[in-house]
């Protein structure tokens, strides 16, 4: 029994629930007996208790939060050592509006260290595996959420993305993810990364699912000025077809992209016919600043990092190591209690931001940002959609490429370019090459994620994927 629980959808399970066919009660007990058996590392913190069931298109739903999130008594440590322990006193504005929705918080997941990752090898609590293969990775930095959805821990999460997060780890463990259009939902109570970046959206097994949380946690907050929310909120997908509208497929970012591997270029261009085949009109446009999106991104994101997590001091909250005075205080708490790639991009973000390398770096950066979000305005004159491969590679072995920095960035290198722009864009599984899961990526202009997740939908269907991992 417990079996065909895990099995059913969001949306199916919320119906059962409400109609008392099952028990939420009965519903969550499956999914935390799933959750004590993790063995995909996913889960950093899980719920002893149910708590109460609330009305609303959630009810009775568990979800699986990303250790980003602060919740009120619950530790909540972005995946850093700097932060073990810490319990907050108050509640992430979306997962607030979860719970409101009627969910209910299952446990808390892991990810990269403050979200910087595409693996999720960079997290203090050891990597999260791939449910389709343990000695892979489940791409980052929401691979907790991601793997946990895919390998049947929970039927949902939510993660963040800033240059990728939650759109590669979706791809990699062959589920749906979604960034949001930048203000969509509220970051507040949203551990920050790179502030001017940073979503939330969800991660599911399915379209309609991502369309439920998506609805659940949008909306402008009093708390977070940067908020708008999305105007008429959010429908539940219902397109058939794809006739009438228009696709285009950016060559920077697909026939020309850097090292995408044959495989995965041949499921796309197979998911591309197909969207053909429904009706849509596909043709070549360009991005053309799109390539330079991953060096812009790496100058921007540090930079806005370097002045973000200098509130990790050891004064006010998380670990503190003590020293002779104040300034070795600052000094050994956060050379123990943060990883090397938070080091790193800590360094990078001081160097960019640092008198006479400024306008040089972070100057110039902002510049190619602003061309990245003409290019897609320019593009969306003529197209509904941009359509790219989401990952240049299916999911890499554990360790091929922590060695390597800087090829582990180019992970991102389709999906840097959409939230330099502040636009939504959707990743959803479009097959599978050397049997593992490629995903294809649907982009949007701003507050077009009705329209996305319509096509989304009607392409899901088609495509039939049904790809449980062997784990799972």
């Amino acid at each position: 029994m417990a079996g065909e629980l895990i099995d059913l959808t969001v949306a199916g399970a919320a119906e059962q629930i409400r109609s008392g066919e099952l028990s939420a009660d009965e519903y969550f007990d499956a999914y935390r007996e799933a959750a004590a058996g993790d063995s995909l590392n996913a889960f950093l913190w899980t719920a002893e208790e149910a708590g109460e069931a609330g009305e609303g298109p959630l009810g009775g739903i568990p979800v699986a939060v990303k250790d980003i999130f602060c919740t009120n008594g619950i530790p909540t440590t972005a995946g850093s050592k700097i932060l073990e322990g810490y319990r907050p006193p108050y509640t992430a504005t979306a997962v607030r509006k979860l719970r409101e929705a009627g969910a209910r918080v299952l446990g808390k997941v892991n990810m990269d260290e403050f979200a910087m990752g595409s693996s999720n090898e960079n997290s203090a609590y050891g990597p999260v595996l791939n449910p389709w293969d343990s000695g892979r990775v489940p791409g980052g930095s929401s691979g907790g959420s991601a793997a946990a959805v895919a390998g049947r821990l929970a039927p949902c999460a939510i993660g963040t993305d800033t240059g990728g997060s939650i759109r590669q780890p979706a791809a990699l463990c062959g589920i749906v993810g979604m960034k949001p259009t930048y203000g969509a939902v509220s970051r507040y109570g949203m551990i920050a990364f790179a502030s001017s970046l940073d979503q939330c959206g969800p991660l599911t097994r399915d379209v309609t699912d991502a369309a439920l949380i998506l609805g659940a946690v949008e909306g402008r907050d009093p708390c977070d000025s940067t908020s708008i929310g999305i105007e008429g909120g959010v429908d539940l997908p219902k397109r058939e077809d794809l006739k009438g509208l228009s696709f285009g497929i950016p060559k920077e970012l697909a026939s020309e992209a850097e090292g995408i591997e044959s495989g995965v270029k041949e499921v796309f261009e197979r998911t591309v016919a197909l969207i053909e085949e429904l009706g849509g009109e596909v043709s070549e446009t360009e991005l053309p600043h799109a390539p330079h999106g991953i060096s812009a991104y790496y100058v921007l994101a540090p930079a806005e990092a370097s002045a973000n997590l200098a509130r990790f001091d050891g004064v006010r909250y998380g670990m503190r190591v003590n020293g002779d005075d104040l300034t070795e205080m600052y000094e050994e708490t956060r050379a123990e209690g943060f990883g090397a790639e938070v080091k790193r991009r800590i360094m990078l973000g001081t160097y960019a931001l640092s008198s006479g390398y400024y306008e040089a770096y972070y100057g110039r950066a902002q510049r190619v940002r602003t061309k990245i979000a003409e290019d897609f305005s320019k593009a969306f004159e003529s197209f509904d959609f941009v359509v790219t491969p989401t990952s240049p590679t299916v999911a890499f072995k554990l360790g091929a490429k922590t060695d390597d920095p800087l090829a582990m960035y180019l992970n991102d290198y389709c999906t840097v370019p959409m939230p330099l722009a502040g636009i939504p864009a959707i990743s959803i599984p479009s097959g599978l090459s050397e049997g593992l899961p490629v995903g294809l990526q649907l982009a949007g202009p701003a507050f077009s994620e009705n329209k996305i997740l319509d096509a989304s939908y009607a392409l899901e269907r088609a495509l039939g994927f049904e790809g449980i991992p062997r784990a799972a």
